[in-house]
């Protein structure tokens, strides 16, 4: 099966010094980091997709530092394509379909930011469900780990919620 692996929302907004700083978000990184080289390492498609606000708001404002990708993410797949979103679900009304399409993937393994919000909205989409869709649980982060937790748990009864580990070993 071809897998293609989908980072969502990984922006400086995000962390400590940003606008709107998530629970769980440095060990999010760190796990974004180990998926994005495992997936390299077995020639899978990366790609990245990034939240800009349609009208100014409290965070991931247009050509603000907030709304860039972090650099560790740019670090680790620098030639990934970036899919640019204004909504929850990365798929509507994007590239994100017609660049998946390029690499002919069966499977999705989606991680990324938050997990109550975009990833959720990104997995459970109607353009997901010609794929094998499985969430990375521990390369995600949302606003606490409660809320987290119950995000990834609501997952679990429509489709494969997996570590980094036990998805890509």
């Amino acid at each position: 099966m071809r897998t293609a692996l989908i980072v969502i929302d990984v922006q400086n907004d995000y962390f400590a010094e940003g606008a709107f700083p998530l629970w769980g978000a440095e060990a999010a990184l760190a796990r974004i980091e180990q998926a994005i080289a495992a997936a390299q390492a077995r020639q899978w498609p990366v790609i990245l997709v990034q939240h800009i606000a349609s009208a100014p708001g409290p965070f991931f404002n247009r050509d603000t530092p907030g709304v860039a990708m972090h650099s560790r993410i740019l670090a680790a797949a620098p030639d990934a394509p970036v899919v640019v979103k204004t909504e929850a679900d990365s798929f509507f009304a994007t590239t994100l379909a017609s660049t998946l399409a390029g690499y002919s993937p069966d499977a999705l393994l989606i991680c990324g930011m938050m997990t109550h919000n975009c990833v959720t909205h990104t997995a459970l989409s109607p353009a997901a469900s010609t794929y094998a869709v499985s969430v990375l649980s521990d390369a995600c982060a949302t606003v606490s780990d409660i809320l987290h937790r119950i995000a990834l748990r609501a997952l679990t009864l429509r489709l494969p919620v997996r570590t980094v580990a036990e998805a890509l070993g």
